[in-house]
């Protein structure tokens, strides 16, 4: 027969010793989030948002064709009559990619949601030359001159154009980047292989504290084109960068004077946003297309609309034209791909998507169509004068977007449901699918996973890339602990405690941590087996910090298998430091150079000198006495006993079968909540760290009585914090 204890409960809160000053608001440090990629990085995994091709000046060269995603990354595509091969991934960006341009044969220039700018060198494995930064919102959108490759214009949200003198832009930055060496402020990443350089960008959402900074030109200003009102959303260039047209939310077409930024004229006529432009190569004829589903064709030189095409049932989005302006491709949100007549005005359905599409770009007889779908298609050998239908006769696939997740109650798995409506089950601190549920209920495996239990809420995560990104903001990312026992930890008491964000930072830079240690000479193995000192270049903040010293043990290096990122698919970390701002690279592209100026102190002090915050230690103070009714006779009735909210139900099972078992009446309970250890015989107890001191080895007995709760018998797996969460923060009668 099981005997029952009644368990009265309650919350208390340990005041921190290390927050000692109440005179001001705690700073808000710099986030450090990181990116789940994909197995097969070669692929995008978010819609494509841009398109633009190179072509070999060789007639027996390769041509190219650049991508840019949702994802956050651009990619290089080898072209083959019948293959597309990803021979490069461009990764600096922490958030959508909105457009890209080529100015010449070797500098490529993309935009972003990150409202910034960035020049690479084309033909390389993805190295940035420069991030610029001017706009205040969202750059949306790029112009280049095809015959003045010195010349671009770029456009976004805040309503900002701006044309650039990239010749002098770069110029100016080199000198920068010198004169900050010089006094030990780089703002360049220090990476061998990138050269990648760092400025300030914005936050991708509400909920980051990466930080806002001012632009900053580093002695080069472009031109502003000023007189738009509202959000810019399409911009076009001539051959020879004389003429700029812009459209956006206005619902008119400005043309301007790009060398000086003066307004030449304003075109009327849409009624709608304006979504894409074209000029031809002499900058006479324009055309614009717009969410009111119309395209016009417009004459500059008489400064009006000479025809429009009634073409679309919805917004068009992208356009294309021929190399001499007889025709024009264009698509958008009603999935259809047209070609136009210019002349004739007659026009021919080519195909019909099964996403929206949001760009086009021609490649000699064949054109390259953009969707929000994570593929680009091409269809070849475009004949405009047979009304077929035409199939894409080759894709370059993507993967899956992730468009709905779900963080489930252990904290350290995350469920998601992709376009493919596929539903993965993925560890986050490992950084790999566990399960693949395959097409199945999201919400039925969202109820079928669903556990009893409870811990802090110690990370975000969202899916705006496409992927899985998982934000840790210090100190609330160190508020999760779990005993070793249920992580499978080997060569540890199973009483050890594990913070989950500490080794999960351990974890993340491993990589970083090895090549750090390499170059600076040291003889410790990657894995930590050899003791490393602290690191006196990463400041110290000891008010705000406190080290854990329960255990030698939580100070090892060696990265814990719970918390082993996977080498095939390394994710990527986005995070800024004390100068510059913020920047994106896989964890093993890190060089080990990296220091506080690149990533969080908050992270290398965790990572180098192994230590934490101070946190506020929340824990359960409680009474045990035996269950109305019962004949058992409990010698502990008054004392009240403390314990971490992470110990589990079957701890307080054993204490009580021993203090039964012994007879004996400890004392009532010492004046700071703590029940006094001491038992006799060397059996366990809890103690001030709620900790069981035994001089057996740790044993989970089969309960011989049960705990129960407002009448419910508690499961002995089940954590105080769990009974917490279900019955109440406030004082419970537990039976």
């Amino acid at each position: 027969m099981n005997r029952r204890v009644d368990w009265t409960s309650a919350m208390h809160r340990v005041g921190s010793a290390g927050n000692t000053s109440n005179s001001s608001r705690p700073r808000r440090e710099k986030r450090l989030t990181y990116v789940l990629n994909n197995a097969n990085a070669t692929k995008h995994c978010a819609g494509v948002n841009c398109l633009s091709v190179l072509r070999s000046p060789a007639t027996d060269g390769c041509d190219y064709l650049f991508t840019g995603s949702r994802d956050g990354t651009l990619k290089r595509w080898a072209l083959t009559e019948d293959a597309a091969t990803c021979s490069a991934t461009f990764e600096s960006h922490v958030d959508w990619v909105n457009d890209v341009v080529l100015a010449g044969s070797d500098t490529l220039v993309s935009c972003s949601s990150d409202t910034t700018l960035k020049a690479w060198k084309s033909s390389s494995d993805g190295i940035c030359i420069k991030t610029l930064r001017q706009h205040s919102d969202y750059v949306t959108c790029l112009a280049a001159a095809e015959k003045n490759s010195n010349i671009i214009a770029s456009g976004g949200l805040g309503g900002e154009v701006f044309i650039w003198d990239l010749e002098a832009a770069l110029v100016s930055a080199s000198k920068s980047t010198d004169a900050m060496e010089d006094d030990g402020s780089n703002g360049v990443i220090g990476s061998g292989n990138s050269g990648m350089t760092i400025t300030g960008l914005r936050t991708i959402s509400s909920s980051s504290s990466l930080s806002v900074h001012p632009p900053q030109t580093n002695g080069y200003t472009p031109i502003a084109a000023k007189g738009h009102k509202e959000s810019v959303y399409a911009l076009a260039m001539n051959d020879s960068g004389t003429l700029l047209v812009s459209g956006g939310t206005e619902k008119v077409v400005r043309v301007w004077d790009p060398r000086s930024g003066s307004k030449t004229m304003k075109l009327r006529g849409h009624t709608d946003n304006i979504r894409a432009l074209l000029l031809d190569s002499s900058g006479r004829y324009c055309l614009s297309g717009s969410s009111d589903s119309i395209i016009r064709l417009w004459d500059l030189s008489q400064q009006r609309c000479v025809h429009s095409y009634a073409v679309h049932t919805d917004s068009v989005w992208a356009l294309a034209s021929t190399p001499t302006f007889s025709h024009v491709y264009s698509g958008g949100r009603d999935l259809s791909l047209y070609v136009t007549d210019l002349s004739t005005r007659e026009s021919l359905l080519l195909c019909t998507k099964e996403h929206p599409i949001l760009q086009l770009a021609m490649h000699d007889d064949s054109i390259w169509v953009a969707t929000t779908d994570s593929s680009v298609h091409r269809a070849i050998e475009i004949d405009i004068k047979v009304p077929v239908y035409k199939d894409p006769s080759f894709t370059i696939h993507g993967t899956p977007a992730i468009v709905q997740h779900e963080i489930l109650n252990n904290r350290r798995q995350v469920l998601t449901k992709d376009t493919a409506d596929s539903v993965q089950l993925w560890d986050i601190t490992k950084g790999v699918v566990v399960e693949d549920y395959g097409k199945v209920s999201f919400e039925e495996k969202k109820e079928e996973l669903f556990e009893m239990v409870s811990f802090p809420a110690w990370f975000a995560a969202d899916s705006r890339l496409g992927s899985l990104s998982i934000h840790l903001d210090t100190p609330q990312c160190f508020s999760a602990e779990m005993y070793s026992i249920d992580l499978g930890t080997i060569g540890v008491t199973e009483d050890h405690k594990i913070n989950l964000a500490e080794e999960t930072l351990k974890g993340l830079l491993a990589p970083w941590l090895a090549k750090r240690r390499l170059k600076s000479g040291s003889q410790a193995s990657a894995n930590g087996d050899a003791s490393v000192g602290k690191d006196s270049s990463v400041r110290s903040y000891s008010h705000q910090r406190a080290e854990d010293d329960d255990n030698t043990e939580s100070h090892s290096s060696m990265v814990h298998p719970a918390f082993e990122f996977s080498s095939v698919s390394p994710p990527s970390i986005i995070t800024e430091g004390s100068h510059g701002g913020p920047w994106r690279k896989k964890i093993t592209d890190l060089d080990g150079t990296e220091d506080e100026k690149d990533i969080p102190w908050w992270c290398l002090d965790c990572v180098l000198n192994k230590r934490i915050p101070a946190k506020d230690n929340t824990k359960c103070s409680f009474y045990l006495h035996p269950s109305e009714g019962s004949t058992v006779q409990f010698p502990l009735t008054q004392g009240k006993l403390s314990a971490p909210r992470i110990l589990r139900i079957h701890k307080v099972i054993n204490y009580v079968i021993e203090k039964m078992v012994l007879d004996k009446v400890s004392d009532s309970g010492n004046s700071d909540g703590t029940f006094s250890p001491g038992l006799a015989g060397g059996l366990s107890q809890f103690s001030g760290d709620g900790a069981f001191l035994s001089g057996l080895k740790p044993r989970k007995l089969k309960p011989s009585i049960e705990i129960l709760c407002n009448n419910q018998v508690l499961s002995p797996d089940m954590s105080l914090a769990t009974v917490r969460a279900i019955y109440g923060r406030n004082l419970m009668t537990w039976s």
